[in-house]
């Protein structure tokens, strides 16, 4: 089973990617959506945020824009957050992974906002990273209800400089021109995916 890391940064159009390799007929593992999922629903992880951040916790699981406003601009306070959530995540990936596997899927997407800042990569076959122009990503994140240049700022400093991802990618989908533009050089980058080339030396994945 062939294993793609997603990626990119905020406002490059990942999710968008995502879902159309889901319309394709890939299937994707979300890790924002595994941890929306676990903050509303995994009791256990819950009341562990809740002892570390008290007050972020409801009827609806955890407040996330309270826990936001806790840990935004707090690296301490992220990493002890992040130090909570990630294991939780791995555990859903990889009882996706052993869903596809046994489904015997061929080929698989972890979509990971983070994925060579965590090392993700190297649990990956191949990486692929969603870009657009720098204007561009501004432009996008800046639409959203309560996103400030400063915000932006704050987020670019936790990921990897694009230039880097873009050093590192295997397949790179360019999302700055139009939507079917990228689906046409995602329809190219699956056909490569599905008949690969050898794998790339120093290229190596921790079977999960």
């Amino acid at each position: 089973m062939q294993i793609v890391g997603l990626t990119g940064s905020i406002g490059m159009g990942k999710s968008t990617a995502a879902n159309a390799l889901r319309r394709l007929g890939i299937p994707v593992h979300d890790a924002d959506a595994a941890v929306h999922r676990l903050l509303r629903s995994d009791r256990k992880l819950i009341a562990a945020i809740e002892s570390a951040f008290p007050g972020v916790s409801g009827t609806d699981g955890i407040d996330r824009a309270a826990l936001g406003a806790r840990v935004f601009g707090d690296p301490a306070a992220l990493r002890r957050l992040e130090q909570l959530i990630h294991p939780e995540v791995r555990r859903s990936e990889t009882a996706f992974l052993r869903r596809m596997r046994a489904s015997r899927q061929p080929l698989v997407v972890l979509d990971i906002p983070l994925l060579f800042e965590t090392g993700g990569d190297s649990r990956c076959d191949a990486t692929m990273v969603v870009a657009a122009p720098r204007f561009l990503q501004e432009q996008r994140v800046l639409s959203r209800a309560g996103m400030t240049l400063e915000r932006l700022a704050t987020i670019r400093q936790r990921q990897s400089p694009d230039g880097e991802k873009l050093r590192r990618a295997d397949i790179v989908i360019p999302t700055g021109l139009n939507r079917q533009f990228a689906l046409r050089i995602l329809r190219r980058a699956l056909a490569v995916l599905r008949h690969p080339p050898p794998v790339r030396r120093g290229r190596r994945r921790r079977e999960t």
